[in-house]
């Protein structure tokens, strides 16, 4: 099995300013904002490496659970242990259809620091969050591999994890 990855995101926002400024004509008064997006192909032989993934939605029980990076489930069921690796990127998604939020934070125990030692979300119904590591995350292992989910009774989460 080999993994790649197309990293891209995009927020292009285009401003038109005020009809009054002066020596601008309609056309010049756009200013487009654009250079913060990003298109990144990475594959095993790339910088950062991408070479294993699971795709999986992440039911709560009794309005928690917790995502073990040792041990998801990836495509037909498939084992994916992530030990060794860093998370490149990762995706949440909360779907519009769950009634409340869902925190996505560092476990309790054996906490994932995908953003730092205490760093938290918290996702309403129809927002996610893209999260892209760079080769900067650290090492899953033993104890550094746990993310907690914190909801409502058995709502879902949507969630992409690629690492390398």
């Amino acid at each position: 099995m080999s993994v790649s990855l197309n990293y891209a995101t995009k927020l292009t926002v285009v401003e038109t300013l005020e009809a009054n400024v002066p020596g601008a004509a309609e056309v010049n008064r756009r200013v487009t904002h654009d250079q913060f997006n990003a298109n990144l192909a990475l594959s095993a032989g790339t910088t950062p490496p991408v070479t294993k993934v699971a795709v999986f939605q992440k039911a709560l029980a009794a309005g928690v659970g917790t995502i073990d990076l040792t041990a998801l489930t990836g495509t037909n069921g498939a084992a994916v242990d992530l030990t060794g690796l860093k998370v490149q990127a990762a995706k949440f998604r909360n779907p519009a259809t769950n009634a409340n939020a869902i925190t996505v934070t560092f476990g309790s125990a054996n906490g994932y620091l995908l953003g730092g030692s205490a760093w938290k979300f918290i996702l309403e119904p129809g927002m996610e969050l893209v999260v892209f590591g760079n080769d900067k995350t650290p090492d899953v292992d033993g104890t550094h591999k746990t993310i907690d989910l914190a909801g409502t009774l058995t709502q879902a989460l949507d969630v992409e994890i690629v690492a390398g």
